[in-house]
């Protein structure tokens, strides 16, 4: 096959895992920087232009898209698949999944037990915001935030109230959350690529912090996960419609929540915690899956 990997980061460890495996098993690979490709868009032939040159036909498409680059970067994603590319993860699945009052909203309306989360647009409806949580100590989120920044524990009503205040005061979109004390600082994140969790592994935060994301200090490890939470994990991926996703848990009183759903997980801590070659799992699925096309043109990076 020929496979275009869509990122910015061509030496991150997550995409040149990903060129590993692919030319390992066999593949040509490319690897684009997205903000990089232009379009012409058109109902006869639409292409895809980079660095100057026409890109060939691919058989499948990996999309790495950061978060800042969401917009242009499932622009790009769209136009491989009028193309006729296979996407490991399609546009509008990314999109969904990146919009996270939205993804939030699709979980409860399939029933996925998550936090109490709560969202409004008014200084006017802060003490109402705090109420429908139950009160402090609660969590308070950036919207457009990941990798733990813009993500603030409130330990008091009073100090909920100025966070709460401080960010719409920048104009900026917040969702207040349930903090769950029991998860002890740790979630479960749960790779999965198809209708399998592949890898699950245990991230627990420093001494000091409720953040367990990994660039925040916090420290993985392999962990055993329910019946329940693989079954959790995989509705939670296949709701956003993700082929490939790493979905956050919290272990609870009331059993694990689904804290966010990863449209572009990273690799090194799941295959550093689990020993598992993850990116090897993810190409042999697009084997599976995508459909060859017979490639005449070549594009040289």
């Amino acid at each position: 096959m020929r496979l275009a990997i869509l990122s910015r980061s061509p030496h991150s460890y997550s995409t040149a895992r990903l060129v590993e495996a692919a030319e390992k098993r066999g593949h040509q690979v490319d690897v684009i920087d997205t903000l990089r490709c232009y379009m012409n868009i058109t109902s006869e032939e639409p292409t895809i232009y980079y660095k100057g040159q026409k890109l060939p036909k691919y058989d499948a498409v990996i999309p790495r898209i950061g978060a800042s680059a969401t917009f242009y970067g499932c622009s790009i994603v769209r136009q491989f698949e009028l193309m006729g590319v296979f996407s490991v993860n399609s546009s509008i699945a990314i999109t969904r999944s990146r919009d996270k009052l939205r993804a939030l909203q699709l979980l409860a309306r399939k029933g996925i037990a998550m936090p109490n989360s709560s969202f409004a647009n008014s200084t006017n409806d802060v003490k109402g915001l705090i109420k429908l949580i139950g009160g402090a100590p609660l969590v308070i989120k950036l919207l457009e935030g990941t990798q733990g920044i813009g993500v603030v524990l409130a330990e008091t009503n009073k100090a909920a109230e100025s966070v709460i205040e401080a960010f719409y005061g920048l104009k900026a979109n917040i969702l207040v959350q349930e903090y769950i004390k029991e998860a002890g600082g740790a979630d479960i994140r749960c790779f999965v690529v198809g209708n399998k969790v592949i890898a699950a592994m245990k991230r627990q935060a420093e001494a000091g912090e409720f953040r367990s994301n990994l660039h925040r200090g916090g420290k993985s490890e392999l962990v055993s996960i329910t019946k329940q939470e693989r079954t959790m994990a995989i509705n939670a991926a296949k709701i956003m419609g993700l082929r490939m996703a790493g979905v956050d848990l919290l272990r609870s009183n009331r059993g694990p929540l689904v804290m966010e759903v990863n449209s572009s997980p990273g690799l090194q801590g799941i295959e550093t915690a689990t020993g598992r070659n993850v990116a090897s799992d993810i190409i042999a699925y697009l084997e599976k899956h995508a459909k060859p096309i017979n490639i005449k043109g070549h594009y040289q990076g």
